[in-house]
């Protein structure tokens, strides 16, 4: 016995076991492995080939270059200037246009401030006072304008704040009721885009390739029936946001412009056309500008607008694909092996769930032994 026991455990380790084909006659199972193959053919023709275009080679990350130029004009008051024209070099920033631009709708203006002393403004917690000692001198104002002078002075009839060393006269707040630029809403901005495929070096630009010189004078996109027009209209920008003009101009907000590019470059190029999306990405928008000047008598004046307005953020995205017998190995490959895979789950419902169970395991595997005589010269 002891000496049996190093070739029986060498003879499982070196065991072969070979494939044995037997055929049943069980419908339930035949019916469930051909319904597994139609669904990997199903999956492979429908979803590979047709939906996810299996068979093409893609380029997943585009370059791409954005213009804008913004047009309109507006006439609102500013302060105590008047009234004035404004134009794209006053409400589009920055001005040499690129994939973020911001676009005034309204404004407060400051007129004329001078460095100097004045009573802080109520509205700052921080400047609140009764009497000089709640101003320490030096100290600056939290979240105000400017630096306590050490002095506790009237603003009006009602407030006492405390003094300040800044630009004065402090920062007008009050807001107007409507946007002061509600004319933006007829702007137009013109984005051109880009993009170049670098794994299929080919190029495509949203522009519409024509020879009639007045097209983008007057066109106007709209995505079903002037869809290659890269001229959007402000007001129809906001509303695919989901908002109306009125509303985002008074405080601001910012705007998501998204350029999809889906080309199947199997097809012609002419087919390769961007897709635009508009989200709103944030309510409430502003910063502060300043333009200075000197008197006659050489006194540094500034004038102060805080700005509000749209924010425009364009992002570009997309994917280019062409035929490439690589994916298409890799396709077929992966649905052979699906078909492999119907063939164990049909052998696993036989060998264990099958009322036969132990009939088909029997048929299944046998033990292929040598023939007596061989085996008794062995020993």
């Amino acid at each position: 016995m002891t000496g049996r026991e190093p070739c029986g455990l060498s003879g499982g380790l070196l065991d072969y076991k070979t494939v044995k084909f037997a055929l049943t006659r069980n419908r339930r199972v035949g019916l469930l492995h051909r319904l597994l193959q139609l669904g990997v053919l199903g999956y492979l023709f429908g979803w590979v080939l047709l939906v996810q275009k299996g068979y093409q080679d893609t380029d997943p990350a585009p370059r791409a270059a954005v213009v804008t130029k913004l047009k309109g004009a507006a006439v609102a008051e500013v302060g105590g200037a008047g009234r004035r024209l404004w134009d794209a070099a006053d409400y589009v920033r920055p001005p040499q246009g690129e994939n973020v631009l911001f676009l005034v709708t309204n404004f407060i203006a400051t007129t004329r401030q001078g460095q100097g002393t004045c009573p802080e403004s109520p509205s700052v917690l921080d400047a609140m006072c009764t009497e000089d000692a709640d101003c320490l001198m030096g100290n600056p104002v939290v979240r105000g304008n400017g630096i306590k002078t050490g002095k506790c002075v009237m603003f009006n009839t009602t407030h006492s704040t405390c003094e300040i060393y800044g630009w004065c006269p402090v920062e007008n707040t009050t807001l107007p009721r409507k946007p002061l630029l509600a004319e933006a809403e007829n702007f137009t901005l013109f984005i051109k885009n880009t993009v170049h495929f670098t794994k299929f070096n080919f190029s495509k630009c949203n522009t519409l390739q024509t020879n009639d010189p007045t097209y983008f004078k007057s066109c106007t996109y709209d995505p079903f029936f002037n869809p290659s027009c890269p001229i959007f209209r402000v007001r129809d920008m906001v509303e695919a946001a989901g908002e109306t003009f009125g509303d985002l101009a008074l405080l601001g907000g910012s705007i998501g412009v998204r350029i999809e590019w889906d080309c199947d470059l199997d097809r012609p190029a002419a087919q390769c056309q961007p897709q635009y999306s508009f989200s709103l990405q944030d309510r409430r928008y502003n910063f502060r500008t300043a333009s200075y000047y000197w008197d006659s008598q050489r006194q540094l004046y500034r004038n102060l607008l805080k700005l509000y307005g749209i924010r425009f953020d364009i992002s570009v995205h997309g994917q280019a694909g062409k035929f490439g017998i690589i994916p298409v190995a890799v396709s077929f490959g992966t649905s052979i092996a699906f078909f492999g895979a119907a063939t164990v789950v049909c052998d696993l419902v036989l060998l264990y769930l099958d009322a036969k169970a132990d009939v088909y395991w029997k048929e299944k595997f046998e033990e292929a032994k040598p023939p007596k005589g061989k085996t008794e010269a062995a020993a």
